[in-house]
């Protein structure tokens, strides 16, 4: 059993450390092509997902070099991640993911244990343990994985070296004749490609999940972690309670799961309005009833780790040649990058023409037609393979597992609690200091990664109120990366993420040292981007101000229509702060409409657009904008233009007081 920790280990390094490389390779290709809003030969990045093609040059026996080459660049390429600039960073995580590729179906062949017994389900127990160390890790960092860091890169380097050690056992001797038919391992192929990109587009980042649904933060991460070290501890000191799991039981759970993660989506999708006459939809906090899906698909989910363990025992009793291996997992790759290309497009349905468009409100859709796919496969190779035989009944020690396992459990539950701490305390009085940041998903204006920047300079400048533009980065395409959370905790401060990211905005939330109220995000007609206007209330003194944060986008009749719904929903508000990145100039008939009944912070101070340091925001450079209720004071507004701003917009705050 000594055997089976070392092999369990050493699939959950490479899986933890392979879904690293790939979210940092998405990520990078697209920022590099978020600078130009469209795509270009960068894009052809994703051909490095397509090296199982070398496996065609390869017969029953793999030479020793190939192995520890493909070792060797993995462990390189994930290894400096951390320390590039975001080209680079493209380049070497792009080479690790080629490399995991090449080496993934190896591993899944020769792996053996040292009893003999055709015990196939250690794959799967990786896989669990990968997605339990990769929440810890989030959690730990408020959902950036600390690994990824500057601070903390030495740690992906010590993770890489661990599994190399472990590598050394594995038997890599080659297979001469497959010992049982081939069948099925193409498609086993897939599945396992397929699950791997579902553990990469939930699992393994489950804040992801909490910013679809506006769930609980603390109860989806616990939860996910819980029930995958469970399961992973159940197959470890129970594994004959998995042989009663039958084909017609593993279909129907796995469908339940597959439409409980649908649903989750779906139960947060909005109708949009269709047309400019169209009234804006409200959106307030979930039911319970929207919820129902989420708790259901949070229950269900280690579906995936049975589903891995029946896919992975095709390879370990068919020992395939690794020629055999490269159509499914050539497959598998191109499933994978369809998969990623849909969810992107689902954001950006507006730029991409005339192919992005049909998956505008989207969401859904690849995780359906992935689900469904592992589902159909799963219920294939279930008709040929025994539960019973792929778990054994050989049981390890209760101690050990559970001493291991807990402690993981434990740490991730005590990180979870201690998010969303809100330790600043407001002081009493007539003023307030508010900004607007157009952080643009935290890089800086030529594409590299500026958070830490961002955050120094929020906390120099001390807001009460922040309304952040272009933060929707809690998704597969920047990393998974929920930097609003990030700066809320590192800040103190209370937040409202705004439009979720199931509805494809560019996001537009709001932080504040004071308690958010009647919080809800106001969707309008767009013909390009999502318009969605997140609203709330917060009370300094006896004084109740309502926030208005703001980001319109698309054409002119888009954005009239956008300025009329906002002054028509800020009229009847006494006291009002409309801010955000207008993308409208002062000449512009929307932004004249805002203008007629609400004083430009900046404008008021200096009429002809130039502060007394010379400083020349009267033409098309100011698009970002505080519009206050004309009876509040306005008092030193500031902007700072790039590259001060660490974004590529200027930043803008000024203070507001009253009587």
């Amino acid at each position: 059993m000594k055997k089976q920790w070392v092999l369990l280990l050493g699939f959950a390094l490479f899986l933890l450390l392979f879904i690293q490389s790939l979210t940092v390779f998405i990520e990078s290709i697209y920022i590099l092509e978020l600078l130009s809003t469209s795509l270009d030969e960068k894009v052809l990045g994703v051909l490095f997902l397509f090296s199982p093609v070398l496996l065609f040059f390869f017969g029953s026996k793999v030479p020793r070099w190939l192995i520890w080459l493909s070792f060797a660049l993995f462990l390189v390429g994930r290894g400096v991640v951390p320390y590039l600039a975001t080209g680079d960073r493209m380049l070497s995580a792009g080479i690790s993911c080629a490399a995991g590729l090449i080496l993934l179906p190896l591993m899944l062949v020769t792996y053996r244990e040292e009893s003999g017994q055709a015990r196939w389900v250690v794959p799967a127990q990786g896989l669990a343990l990968a997605i339990g160390i990769s929440v810890l890790l989030r959690t730990l960092n408020f959902t950036l994985d600390p690994t990824l860091t500057t601070t903390y890169g030495w740690t992906g380097w010590l993770l890489g070296i661990g599994l190399g050690l472990l590598l050394i056992n594995f038997k890599w001797e080659p297979v001469e004749v497959a010992t049982q038919s081939l069948e099925g391992v193409t498609s086993s192929s897939i599945g396992i490609m397929s699950l791997v990109t579902i553990s990469y587009f939930m699992f393994s980042s489950p804040g992801v999940i909490a910013r679809w649904t506006e769930g609980s933060y603390a109860l989806i991460i616990t939860a996910v972690s819980l029930f995958s070290l469970l399961w992973l501890f159940l197959s470890l000191t129970k594994p004959g309670w998995f042989t009663a799991v039958s084909g017609a039981v593993l279909l129907i759970w796995n469908i339940i799961f597959t439409l409980s993660v649908v649903g989750t989506i779906l139960a947060h999708t909005i109708s949009f309005p269709a047309g400019p006459d169209s009234p804006p939809v409200v959106v307030t906090s979930p039911t319970g009833y929207q919820q129902i899906p989420l708790l259901t698909m949070l229950i269900t989910f280690p579906v995936i780790f049975i589903d891995f363990s029946l896919l992975s025992a095709v390879f370990g009793k068919a020992h395939p040649e690794p020629r055999k291996l490269a159509p499914g997992f050539l497959l598998g790759s191109l499933i994978m990058v369809i998969m990623i290309f849909i969810n992107i497009f689902s954001n950006v349905w507006g730029y991409v023409e005339p192919v992005s468009p049909f998956f505008r409100n989207k969401f859904w859709l690849p995780f359906l037609l992935i689900l469904a796919l592992v589902m159909i496969i799963v219920y294939v190779v279930s008709r040929r393979l025994d539960t019973g035989e792929i778990f054994g009944a050989t049981s390890q020690g209760f101690t050990w597992p559970a001493a291991i396992l807990g402690s993981v459990f434990l740490a991730t539950l005590v990180a979870a609690l201690l998010t969303d701490r809100f330790f600043v305390e407001p002081l009493p009085g007539n003023s307030l200091k508010v900004m607007t940041y157009n952080i643009q998903q935290a890089n800086n204006e030529i594409g590299e990664k500026s958070y830490l920047d961002q955050l120094a300079l929020i906390e120099q400048v001390d807001p009460d109120l922040i309304a952040f533009q272009e933060s929707d980065s809690t998704r597969i395409s920047l990393g998974n990366n929920d930097y609003i959370r990030y700066y809320a905790n590192r800040l103190g401060y209370h937040s409202y993420f705004g439009p979720t990211t199931v509805t494809g905005t560019y996001g537009t939330a709001i932080l504040s040292k004071y308690p958010l109220e009647n919080t809800r995000t106001v969707f309008t007609f767009s013909d390009q981007d999502e318009i969605g206007t997140a609203e709330a209330a917060i009370t300094v003194g006896g004084t109740t101000f309502s926030i208005f944060n703001v980001h319109p986008d698309g054409s002119d009749e888009a954005k009239m229509v956008f300025a009329k719904t906002l002054v028509d929903r800020a009229n009847p508000q006494e006291h009002v702060i409309a801010l955000g990145d207008y993308n409208l100039r002062g000449w512009e008939q929307a932004y004249l409409q805002v203008d007629a009944h609400y004083k430009n912070a900046w404008m008021d101070a200096y009429p002809s657009g130039v502060d007394g340091q010379g400083l020349d925001m009267s033409g098309r450079e100011r698009i970002d904008h505080i519009f206050v209720s004309p009876h509040l004071q306005v008092v030193n507004p500031v902007y700072v233009l790039p590259p001060a701003s660490s974004t590529d917009h200027p930043v803008h705050w000024t203070d507001i007081s009253w009587k």
